[in-house]
């Protein structure tokens, strides 16, 4: 449930829709140039920003419902915000 998330909440497991998603942007990390894209999901109970990166990117689309498993949470100005990390996973589901 979204509106349960707080900053700092490891091990995040989701069920959500993406209702937007922003074009995507080349950023400069300590690790090298990378793709990264803004998203946001909804489920009944709110709304959540999420950061995609490389190639999670091309795994969803506008209007997809999703499973995320494994996230954690951050805060960033002011907002609660949803991450995927390598480890974990971001999955279509299946109608």
């Amino acid at each position: 449930m979204i509106s349960k998330l707080i900053p700092g909440m490891t091990n995040v497991q989701l069920l959500a829709r993406v209702i937007s998603k922003e074009a995507p942007r080349t950023v400069n990390t300590k690790y090298g140039s990378t793709k990264v894209c803004d998203a946001v999901l909804k489920d009944e109970t709110g709304e959540i920003g999420l950061t995609l990166w490389s190639e999670q990117i091309s795994k969803i689309k506008e209007g997809d419902e999703v499973i995320i498993k494994g996230g954690y949470t951050s805060e960033w100005q002011g907002e609660v915000k949803l991450n995927i990390p390598k480890r974990s996973e971001i999955t279509k589901k299946e109608e």
